[in-house]
């Protein structure tokens, strides 16, 4: 019994002595249930909705003024055309609209009623589906206290007085596959390529042969370009292999350039890797590494990228931790390559953030390589 009372001891005084073992185990689940009090919401907020008429009403007013004033919906504004509509739902500018047609105050007393199309961004079906069900009870409710109380003395208004019309833009069906596939991409190739490297120096360090390589007259940036190298060409025939399942299997097609949703696949990937290769630098141990790299990043990549929660449901300052994570910016540009097809001028933004952040990890990585041992 005594010497299994010193190895627990002993195990205790191991924890303890390791700050950052201890900083994992204590601060870790701390931060997770704070986190996923915080992010985890299935409703929406602060959507931004447009609009487009041909004539000025002002039950089009009022209207656009209750959904304004409402928690879930921010008005932007007007738009001259279907067309500019269009382009700023291809820009992210807004996120639904409502385009009401020819002769609109006319067709509110007539017994046919009148007709409003409510247009949401669909490649998120979830969010796409409450969208609707809530700007369809502004509107029901709105025409049917508001408009009441506007009729004149003696007139009744018409049954059905306004009719929503729904569009679901560039997922009619609403295949949550849609939504789910540039979300799986980003954290799969997060997982693969920032796992993978995290171990690798360390695992030099732990066997003993990093000594070898420090001797050697090869410099630090090309230790580290040359151990990249071979987990990049595996994280490219991982992308291909998710593609191809995509694709065939479930039936995901690729609306905009091939082409550019590889380029940008590949910068990501490269920005995993540097990532990677970064923890790999810092720490000591591969546990530490492999807790890191599944813990530290894999979880934010599922809380904070709009994989499974909408960003915009999030308090304000877990909105801009969301602007860091790099996984953020990929599956947008991925849902808007692969699933909208817009041009690769809508996506510069995404592909210019993506671009930054792994230039950045790389050569962190290449810096706080250390060309001795302690």
């Amino acid at each position: 019994m005594k010497e299994f009372f010193a190895f627990v001891r002993k195990e205790f005084l191991h924890i303890f002595r390791d700050r950052r073992t201890l900083l994992v185990l204590i601060g870790l689940p701390t931060a997770l249930i704070v986190l996923f009090g915080f992010a985890i919401s299935t409703e929406i907020r602060n959507v931004d909705v447009g609009l487009f008429t041909v004539e000025d009403h002002i039950a089009i007013t009022r209207l656009m003024d209750r959904i304004d004033r409402s928690e879930y919906f921010t008005y932007i504004g007007a738009y001259r055309s279907e067309a500019a509509l269009d382009e700023a739902m291809r820009r992210g500018e807004i996120d639904a609209a409502l385009v009401f047609g020819k002769d609109f105050a006319g067709s509110l007393y007539k017994p046919g009623g009148a007709c409003v199309s409510i247009e949401v961004d669909a490649t998120n079906p979830n969010n796409a589906s409450m969208e609707v069900m809530y700007l369809s009870r502004i509107i029901s409710d709105y025409f049917r206290e508001d408009m009441e109380a506007m009729m004149l003395p003696g007139t009744q208004p018409a049954s059905g007085s306004l009719v929503p019309e729904l569009r679901m833009l560039y997922n009619p069906q609403l295949k949550s596959s849609y939504n789910f596939v540039p979300g799986i991409m980003g954290l799969i190739l997060m997982l693969i390529c920032a796992l993978m490297t995290s171990v690798s120096i360390v695992r030099e360090k732990e066997t003993g042969s990093m000594e070898v390589l420090l001797v050697s007259p090869v410099r630090p940036v090309n230790i580290v370009v040359a151990k990249m190298i071979p987990y990049f060409v595996i994280s490219c025939v991982v992308l291909i292999n998710i593609l191809l399942l995509t694709i065939f299997v479930l039936k995901v097609p690729v609306a905009g350039s091939f082409f550019w949703m590889i380029l940008v696949s590949m910068i990501y990937i490269i920005l995993s890797l540097g990532i990677g290769m970064l923890v790999s630098s810092l720490v000591k141990t591969q546990i530490i590494a492999t807790l890191i790299c599944g813990m530290i990043f894999i979880v934010p990549v599922m809380m904070f990228s709009g994989m499974l929660y909408p960003i915009e449901s999030m308090p304000v300052p877990l909105q801009w931790l969301a602007q860091l994570i790099p996984a953020k910016w990929f599956i947008e540009a991925v849902r808007k390559i692969m699933i909208e097809g817009v041009p690769v001028r809508y996506v510069t933004k995404e592909i210019l953030i993506i671009t930054g952040m792994a230039v950045a990890f790389f050569s962190a990585a290449v810096i706080k390589f250390k060309d001795r041992l302690d």
